[in-house]
């Protein structure tokens, strides 16, 4: 008797001898093949194992499934398959015993794929892709792989049907965590959903049916959700995932003749899909057509060798068809095997696996291409009648009677007749019909793209209108579009000026204030997309005028933006609160300009500010949720106003810089003595103030800078003497004064007669 164990050696099955002690038997020759199997040399242990069968006097089980195995391996198919037979008629095949005959039909399939030069590009390498690896172009939503619907623009600026990021926790793009961007918080992108209606209007439909079908399903109302679908598919009838996915619905409806005909419709549209081919094998499996199912696995493995549940699944229908076409209680004992002078023809063969060494890419046949269920037998039918196998001509056998004459054919011939893949009628079929395809792709190129046209969906010309994508605040095409919480989109610029002055939507009021704190002003990527593809010339000029205002923003002789508040003075740091609208634009503008500098003068009644002033540099910006903001600065260069003017709200001016004019022989040594003084006599102001008052002048100023070994090595003097200054009890049109003397002499005059004036009042 066999045992259950079987072990592995070098990958090949070792199958059990039912009679180890049979005379004629040897244990030796057996151990030569199977290191002969290991070795890889699988013609040599198919010799023996011939070798030893033909002296038993009766078929021995065991040694039959070692033969085939070894057949298989080798890749001599059609001598496997008889010596299986010869297996299958002595006791029933375990689905196990049939793995390396899965595994060897379906790389021979590959191979012929490859041979025949309709595999890869380069004929070496055959894709397995289906329509769940298809490349995504700009208008599909990465999460479902499908034409954006209710497309919702998170805060980092991607986009994604709005349904899909109901569980989605991180942006597939750039894996930032969506914090409190949850499901029924997030709003339709509102120009985006109205862009994709008019362009893919077919399209959109059918997503809008899909995606209510499936609601229904979940609430397993299948006759509803099954009408949907079919409205979905009649909009986009090349759609590869929708017909998939109502494949599964009649799978589950338990209307397998449907799913036959859906999972067919979609194997001739995408070939190379292993997804697609297991539909298939499942619903024919299901609808009890195991021999056509057993052709779909084979395909399934060929595509995708490491499917692993498929290869299990091949097996056992492989099993159930030999034991479906043998019928042991009808057959004469003792039964005889070919290689003893049987008749082979006694043999049962099962037709299924002969048509199943057809190439992968669907045939051309007009039975073939209409294959549905009405052609199926009843359910539980072992009958092979209905099946095609191919002729040596490359046509179809018909069904019918000719189907008891092909039963009664030796496997030998049966195999011999099939055409060779590279070369013949078939092969010139498969170049006929991709001929026809690239014609009919060229012939549907102006129409609209469909679901499952993924990587050429276009937008129609016709339909192109640069008006549907203007900033409804500017009135100009899109420049840097951001899209609000709200779901309605700006350009960046205008947003922001509008959230100065209020935080709400400039559309629809709602509070943006969350949005306004975080800054989350993110370009929307697909938006960007479009208007670079699609509007290119347009966005160039759109480009080229805000470019040009920049470079006028920061010419900071000719315009320069004036902050009208209080004294600046060189190299002292001047914090800054700004709250009103006019100055957050100046703030801005100065640091996307890159210049990061902006004068401040005091007000002047008659002028609006002083004639002189204090260029600043911005060192860093800490904004607040309501829009205000902290500015550190730090005074860099004194300048003249030559005139005044205004931009969007706030002040302007034209300057000139004031530098010091340099003293030289004599008059260069009286001014180093003169700063020497001064700045001792500063020195022992400062050390002489009260605690509270030097702590306070200390906080907001710092110490008093080192003296300057050269006091004309800066344009504006040296920083002792702009800290004195800061920090002195002077008012401000005393300081202005100061500040717009061009003499270093002159200041340290200045400064020494108001140090004398504030010692002097100062108490005992």
């Amino acid at each position: 008797m066999a045992t259950e164990s079987q072990p592995h050696h070098g990958g090949l099955l070792v199958h059990p001898l039912a009679n180890p002690q049979a005379p004629g038997i040897c244990p030796e020759m057996l151990e030569v093949a199977e290191e002969a199997n290991r070795a890889g040399d699988f013609s040599l242990a198919v010799e023996i194992y011939s070798t030893q069968l033909a002296e038993l006097q009766q078929p021995d089980r065991g040694l039959c499934l070692r033969r085939a195995d070894s057949l298989s391996r080798a890749g001599r198919i059609s001598e496997a398959l008889d010596s299986y037979c010869t297996a299958a008629n002595l006791a029933k095949l375990r689905p196990d015993e049939l793995r390396l005959l899965v595994e060897s039909i379906a790389r021979t399939l590959r191979e012929k794929e490859l041979r025949s030069g309709s595999g890869g590009k380069d004929g070496t390498e055959m894709d397995a892709e289906g329509f769940d690896e298809e490349p995504l172009d700009v208008f599909c939503c990465h999460l479902c792989r499908c034409l954006l619907h209710e497309p919702a623009t998170l805060e980092c600026g991607h986009t994604f049907c709005r349904l899909c990021l109901r569980d989605v926790k991180d942006c597939r793009h750039c894996n930032i965590t969506l914090g409190n961007e949850a499901y029924g918080g997030l709003r339709i992108n509102v120009v985006l959903s109205g862009l994709l209606e008019k362009w893919f209007e077919a399209e959109s439909q059918a997503r809008k049916h899909w995606v209510k079908a499936e609601s229904l399903w979940k609430k397993l109302q299948y006759t509803d959700a099954l009408e949907h679908f079919n409205k979905a598919v009649e909009l986009a009838p090349s759609s590869g995932r929708l017909l998939f996915r109502r494949a599964e619905l009649h799978m589950e409806m338990s209307s397998y003749g449907q799913a036959v005909q859906d999972s067919t419709s979609l194997c001739r549209s995408k070939p190379l899909s292993p997804k697609a081919h297991h539909m298939k094998a499942s619903a024919l499996s299901k609808a009890g057509r195991n021999d056509e199912a057993l052709q779909e696995y084979f395909l399934c493995v060929a595509l995708k060798p490491d499917w692993t549940k498929v290869k299990l699944e091949a097996q056992k229908v492989l099993s159930e068809l030999f034991s479906s076409v043998f019928e042991r209680e009808d057959m004469p004992a003792p039964l005889l095997h070919p290689l003893q002078g049987g008749s082979a023809s006694r043999l049962v063969k099962p037709l299924a696996l002969l048509s199943s060494l057809s190439p992968l890419t669907p045939r051309t046949g007009a039975k073939d291409s209409e294959l549905s269920v009405s052609k199926a037998p009843p359910a539980g039918s072992t009958s092979c009648q209905h099946l095609l196998p191919l002729s040596p001509g490359g046509g179809d056998h018909p069904g019918g009677g000719g189907g008891e004459e092909a039963s009664s054919k030796s496997l030998q011939s049966v195999l011999a007749a099939l055409p060779t893949p590279p070369g013949g009628q078939k092969r010139r079929h498969s170049g006929e019909e991709t001929s026809r395809s690239k014609i009919s792709r060229a012939d549907d190129s102006s129409q609209e793209p469909t679901a499952g046209n993924n990587c050429g969906r276009t937008v129609p010309s016709q339909l192109l209108d640069s008006g549907d994508m203007e900033c409804s605040l500017c009135m100009r095409l899109f420049y840097e579009p951001v899209a609000t919480p709200c779901g309605h989109t700006f350009c960046l610029k205008c947003l922001e000026r509008c959230l100065d002055h209020n935080p709400n939507c400039p559309l629809c009021k709602e509070n943006l204030a969350e949005y306004l704190a975080t800054r989350g002003y993110n370009k929307t990527m697909l938006m960007e997309e479009v208007l670079h593809r699609y509007l290119g010339d347009e966005l160039a000029e759109r480009k080229k005028i805000h470019e040009e205002e920049m470079k006028e923003l920061s010419n900071l002789n000719l315009e320069v933006p004036i902050f009208v508040c209080t004294m600046a003075f060189p190299t002292i740091p001047c914090p800054l609160h700004v709250f009103e609208p006019r100055y957050r634009l100046m703030i801005r503008r100065s640091m996307e300009t890159g210049t990061k500098q902006f004068g401040m003068c005091i007000a002047d009644d008659l002028k609006g500010f002083a004639d002189y002033g204090c260029m600043l540099e911005v060192r860093d910006v800490k904004f607040f949720p309501d829009g205000r903001s902290v500015v550190d600065t730090i005074g860099v260069s004194r300048f003249k106003v030559l005139s005044h003017g205004q931009r969007d709200g706030y002040n302007t001016a034209k300057i000139e810089y004031l530098e010091d004019k340099k003293a030289e022989g004599e008059e260069l040594v009286q001014l180093l003595r003169l700063h020497d003084s001064v700045y001792e006599q500063a020195s022992s102001w400062f050390t002489a103030l009260q605690d509270d008052m030097k702590n306070q002048i200390l906080s907001h100023f710092g110490l008093l800078p080192p003296k300057d070994h050269e006091p004309q090595a800066l344009p504006s003097g040296p920083a002792w003497y702009w800290w004195l200054l800061a920090v002195l009890p002077l008012e401000s049109r005393a300081q202005l004064t100061i500040l717009a003397m061009t003499s270093l002499k002159d200041r340290l005059v200045a400064i020494r007669r108001v140090l004398i004036f504030v010692t002097r009042k100062r108490p005992r």
